[in-house]
């Protein structure tokens, strides 16, 4: 067995298949109950040798009331080595609709300075079609911990202070994932006591826009999509964070380096009790 390095934030299930020995090799479960009609989630159905990553409950912010908001450095890095994950780790993370989930796994990785890590293209649903084998439970936690490291990266997640900040600048790009009528205000939130509308100034980009059949749309399509904001730096925002991180996988796929992921987002922009300025 050899150790591999990912060289790309996207691998497909041909590519996991492939390096499915390497001895360095992590996979991560990051799927969770979709808020939106996605697609059927695949139940006690995973791939093989796959680890639970949990950052809807477990692996998450728990002082605040906010959804699944990024950690400490520190609960972080406990969290991760009791999964046994070590510095040199290849982490392919997954989930059970396609691209869904998963990227904001991939975008905590990052955040914390871990590289060596990358989606799954089309998630449990493309290695199920491609006829490879499945295990009916997750791998539990090893026994034995990993030395993973956090090194966190400024702005990779960034706060609602920093947002105010950046409404009016013309240097900057704030893209809603979204459905559009959600960014319009059209349609209810799906979270109770919620405003309806959008940040001042952001631009609507669902992030199925981004996807084709639970895929990410190829290079040259996302290329075309973010040319139009290509030299400002970007701030991604969703509903609870979750999908913006498509976002942020889909600006790394077309070359774009410098954005960031709003980890509140309208789960704290839009509560009732904050008077944050709103658009619809």
């Amino acid at each position: 067995m050899s150790k591999i390095k990912i060289t790309n934030s996207i691998v497909s299930v041909e590519w996991l298949k492939e390096n499915f020995s390497a001895e360095n090799l992590i996979i991560l479960d990051a799927s969770m109950k979709p808020v939106t009609n996605v697609g059927e989630a695949i139940k006690d159905t995973y791939i093989p040798n796959a680890l639970r990553f949990d950052f809807d409950n477990e692996i998450k912010d728990h002082n605040t009331s906010l959804p699944h908001m990024m950690p400490s450095p520190e609960f972080f890095t406990n969290e991760i080595q009791k999964l046994g994950i070590n510095k040199d780790s290849a982490i392919i993370a997954y989930d059970n609709v396609g691209i869904y989930a998963s990227p904001r796994a991939w975008w905590m990785f990052r955040a914390m300075g871990h590289d060596n890590v990358a989606v799954l293209d089309g998630g449990l649903p493309a290695w199920i079609s491609a006829g490879y084998e499945t295990a009916s439970s997750l791998n539990p936690k090893p026994v034995n911990r990993g030395d993973f490291l956090s090194n966190p990266q400024p702005d990779s997640f960034i706060d609602s202070s920093y947002v105010l900040k950046a409404i009016h600048n013309p240097q900057l790009t704030i893209l809603d994932a979204r459905a559009e009528g959600r960014f319009k205000g059209v349609d209810p939130e799906p979270r109770p006591n919620m405003k309806r509308g959008h940040i001042p100034n952001a631009v609507s980009m669902p992030f199925a826009s981004v996807l084709e059949n639970g895929k990410m749309k190829s290079k040259s399509e996302l290329q075309s999509m973010f040319e139009k904001y290509k030299d400002n730096q970007k701030v991604f925002y969703c509903g609870t964070g979750v999908t913006a991180c498509i976002l942020a996988l889909a600006a790394d796929q077309a070359g774009e380096k410098n954005f960031s992921v709003y980890d509140g987002s309208w789960a704290e922009w839009g509560m009732e009790k904050e008077n944050y300025p709103i658009e619809k």
